[in-house]
């Protein structure tokens, strides 16, 4: 007969990791599925310096080791799992992973979102060295410098003036002949003396791999097929990102764009209706900051509620 759990975590990212430090520390004995991408985004971003307690900055895979650590010393474990399927609809929950059936009396979804990439292996080799999907976490280091955007949308355009506060250069560059984004943010584009849009351009290759560093983009008019050169020192992708949420489809609320609705923060619902024993952390549900802190911030607040269901279930 399957064990049930108290507590399971899907995702090994900053929300997930927090969840299970606090979860631990109420001796619930989290389990964490790492999932696809062990330590989530954090772990391919090099120096996170935003992040409170690290004067100096710290190592994107240091800081979720850390966070791993920390909350093994409180009775959390790990899976190299990821999850297959999962049935809500009888408590307790039955997940379905790579590595088996697993039984849990609350679940805390922190899966995370992943950023859209271009998905050229010169770009995935630079990330983190000079390729970022992530203008809060990485214009910083790019002051005074020039740099490309790729996107056509609001989240390009908040991107490219964003990082107009650092960079002495932004160009835009979008694939279609028309940006989608909305009329005030294009308008507010296009007036900024700091960045220059290029329409019907795509992306062939990134230079600078063999440096380890950005050193230009190779471009393509998809028009005429004439190629050429852009020196740039950084590449951010304004794409969107993709929530990892499809298999929770039918079986909580999700979004147009398939983020995990939640209420009172880290709430789940189905039909409007809450989802007992169910919260979601982090990316998978914020759409709107993604930042390594508010992922661990809401990361606490579902643990704190997991406790809270528990108890009042005479857990």
């Amino acid at each position: 007969m399957t064990e049930t759990r108290d507590t399971v975590i899907l995702g090994s990212g900053c929300a997930g990791l927090t969840a299970a430090i606090y979860t631990g520390r109420a001796g619930l004995n989290p389990l964490v599925l790492e999932g696809h991408e062990p330590g989530g985004q954090l772990s391919i971003t090099t120096l996170v310096e935003n992040f409170p307690g690290w004067p100096e900055g710290i190592q994107g895979p240091e800081l979720v080791e850390n966070m791993k650590k920390q909350a093994a010393r409180f009775g959390a474990t790990y899976q190299l799992a990821h999850l297959n399927g999962v049935d809500l609809s009888v408590h307790p929950y039955r997940l379905q992973t790579s590595a088996g059936e697993i039984c849990t009396r609350t679940l805390i979804v922190a899966s995370g979102a992943s950023a859209r990439w271009l998905g050229l292996p010169s770009e995935q080799a630079l990330i983190g060295h000079g390729v970022s999907s992530c203008a809060t976490c990485d214009g910083f280091f790019f002051r005074g410098k020039e740099i490309a955007v790729v996107g056509g949308g609001d989240s390009a355009m908040e991107e490219a003036l964003f990082l107009t506060r650092f960079a002495s250069k932004v160009t835009l560059l979008h694939r279609r002949s028309a940006f989608r984004a909305s009329k005030i943010m294009l308008d507010r584009a296009m007036a900024h003396p700091n960045i220059e849009l290029r329409t019907n351009t795509i992306v062939e290759e990134v230079l600078g791999v063999e440096e380890k560093d950005v050193k230009g983009l190779r471009l393509r008019d998809v028009t005429t097929g004439v190629e050429s050169t852009l020196a740039i020192s950084g590449l951010f992708l304004g794409i969107g990102h993709e929530p990892n949420a499809k298999m929770f489809t039918g079986q909580i609320d999700l979004d147009e764009d398939g983020y995990i609705k939640t209420t009172g923060n880290v709430l789940t619902t189905r039909n409007g209706q809450v989802v007992q024993g169910v919260f979601a952390c982090g990316d998978v549900q914020d759409r709107r900051y993604r930042q390594a802190i508010t992922a661990a911030g809401s990361g606490c607040m579902a643990a704190l509620e997991a406790e809270k269901f528990l108890e009042e279930h005479g857990h």
